[in-house]
C-alpha cells in the first residue's frame, strides 16, 4: 500500500478528533436526556404515591369522625397497630418497586450502551476499510496520471516539432498556414499548461510538491514574469507593469516554482481584465520577508469570495469555462511550501490586490537591505494601458 501524505493524515487526524467530539456529544446528550426523563418518572411515581397517601389519609380520618362509638383503649390501640403494620408493608413494597426500577434503567442503560459501542466498532471499522480502498484508489490514480502525462507531453512535443519542420523555405510564407501553425502553438501551451497542473495537484494531494530552494533574485524574478507576459498584455490591450527595486532582492526559493506563482497570478489577472486595464507587479522588503502584490484597477473580488478563490476548482460561476480552477490553489500550496502565506484583499472603486509573502533567512537580510538601498525609487519595468475589471478564478 502507498504511504500516505502528510496532509491526507492531518485530514484524517481532524476527521477522527471530530468523530470523537460527536459521539462524546451526543454520549452526553443521552446521559443528559435520561437522567431527564427519569426524573420525570420519579415524578409522576411520587405524585402519585402523595396522591394514594393522602387519599388514604382522608379515608382513615373520615372513618374515625363516622364512628360515633367512643373506642375503648384496647381497640383504638389495635387499629393503630393494624395501620402501621400496613404502612410498613406499603412502603416495604415501594422500596422493592425503588430498587426493581433502578435495576431495570441500569440493564436498560448497559444494554444501551452495549449496543453503541458494538455499532461504533462497526462504524470504525467500515471507515478504516473504505480508507484502505481510497489510499489504493489513489495511488493507482496517481500512477495513471503519471503515466498518462508523459505519454501526452511527449505527443505534444512530437506536434511541436512537426510544426517546426513544416515552416516554408525561401518562399513567402501562407498567411492562413502561418495563423494555423501559430493557434496550434497556442493550443500545445494550454494543453502543456493544463498537464502540469494536474500533475501539480496530484503531487500535492500525495504531499510530494518538488521544491528545491536556492539562492535567487527577487526582483530579477518579477522582471522576468512581467517580461514573459507583455506579448500577451499587449495583445488583450492590457498595461502590464513591475516595480521593483533598483539592486538585487536576495532569498532562497525555487525559482520556477515562484515564477509558476507569478505567472498564474499576472496570467489569471489578464484573463479576467477588459482591454484598457492596468496590472501591476511589485515586489518589497519588509520585516524578515519579501512581499509580493499584483494589482489591478478593476472593480475588485466580492468580500465573501476572497478566500474562496483559493479553493482547488473553484470558478467565477457555474458556467465558467476560461479555466479550471487550479491555479490560484497550486499557487497557495507553492507559496506555503515556502512558508510564505497567499491573500487577496479589495477595496470598493480601487480595485484587487494579490499579495504573497516569501520569508528572507536572517542571514541574507542584510545583504538584502545594502543591495535594496535605493527600493524607495522604483522603476518601472514596462506599461500598456489599461483599466481593469476582473474577478479570479
Amino acid at each position: 500500500m502507498a504511504r500516505k501524505p502528510r496532509g491526507r493524515l492531518l485530514e484524517r487526524a481532524k476527521t477522527d478528533d471530530s468523530l470523537r467530539t460527536e459521539r462524546k456529544n451526543i454520549d452526553a446528550a443521552r446521559k443528559g436526556d435520561r437522567a431527564s426523563a427519569e426524573r420525570d418518572a420519579d415524578g409522576v411515581v411520587d405524585h402519585a404515591r402523595a396522591v394514594a397517601d393522602a387519599v388514604l389519609s382522608a379515608a382513615r380520618l373520615k372513618a374515625d369522625h363516622e364512628s360515633r362509638r367512643p373506642r375503648r383503649p384496647a381497640k383504638a390501640g389495635a387499629v393503630v397497630g393494624e395501620r402501621a403494620r400496613a404502612d410498613r408493608a406499603v412502603r416495604g413494597e415501594r422500596a422493592t418497586a425503588d430498587v426493581a426500577l433502578r435495576s431495570d434503567r441500569k440493564d436498560r442503560a448497559d444494554a444501551l450502551d452495549a449496543l453503541l459501542v458494538h455499532e461504533r466498532a462497526v462504524t470504525d471499522a467500515y471507515l478504516l476499510t473504505e480508507r484502505a480502498r481510497s489510499d489504493d484508489a489513489v495511488a493507482y490514480r496517481d500512477d495513471f496520471l503519471g503515466m498518462v502525462a508523459h505519454d501526452v507531453r511527449n505527443l505534444l512535443n512530437g506536434v511541436v516539432l512537426s510544426l517546426e519542420l513544416l515552416r516554408p523555405g525561401d518562399d513567402e510564407p501562407d498567411p492562413h498556414v502561418c495563423a494555423a501553425a501559430t493557434r496550434i502553438r497556442r493550443y500545445v501551451a494550454r494543453m502543456n499548461r493544463l498537464i502540469g497542473d494536474l500533475v501539480d495537484v496530484t503531487s500535492i494531494d500525495a504531499g510530494k510538491l518538488a521544491v528545491e530552494l536556492v539562492e535567487g533574485d527577487a526582483a530579477a524574478l518579477v522582471a522576468e514574469a512581467t517580461e514573459t507576459f507583455q506579448p500577451a498584455a499587449l495583445e488583450k490591450g492590457v498595461s502590464l507593469s513591475a516595480e521593483v527595486p533598483a539592486g538585487p532582492l536576495l532569498a532562497v526559493f525555487d525559482h520556477d516554482r515562484k515564477l509558476q506563482v507569478l505567472a498564474n497570478l499576472i496570467a489569471n489577472a489578464i484573463k479576467f481584465t477588459p482591454p484598457g486595464g492596468k496590472i501591476s507587479v511589485r515586489v518589497e522588503a519588509g520585516r524578515g520577508m519579501l512581499r509580493f502584490c499584483i494589482s489591478d484597477t478593476g472593480v475588485g473580488i466580492p468580500a465573501p469570495m476572497l478566500e474562496a478563490i483559493f479553493e482547488r476548482f473553484w470558478q467565477v460561476g457555474a458556467n465558467d469555462r476560461r479555466g479550471q480552477g487550479l491555479g490560484l490553489y497550486i499557487s497557495k500550496c507553492i507559496v506555503e511550501a515556502h512558508r510564505g502565506r497567499i491573500w487577496a484583499e479589495c477595496k470598493a472603486g480601487k480595485g484587487s490586490q494579490v499579495y504573497f509573502t516569501l520569508p528572507v533567512p536572517s542571514s541574507r537580510r542584510r545583504g538584502s537591505r545594502a543591495g535594496g538601498a535605493a527600493r524607495d525609487k522604483a522603476r518601472p519595468a514596462r506599461r500598456g494601458k489599461g483599466k481593469a475589471d476582473r474577478r479570479r478564478t
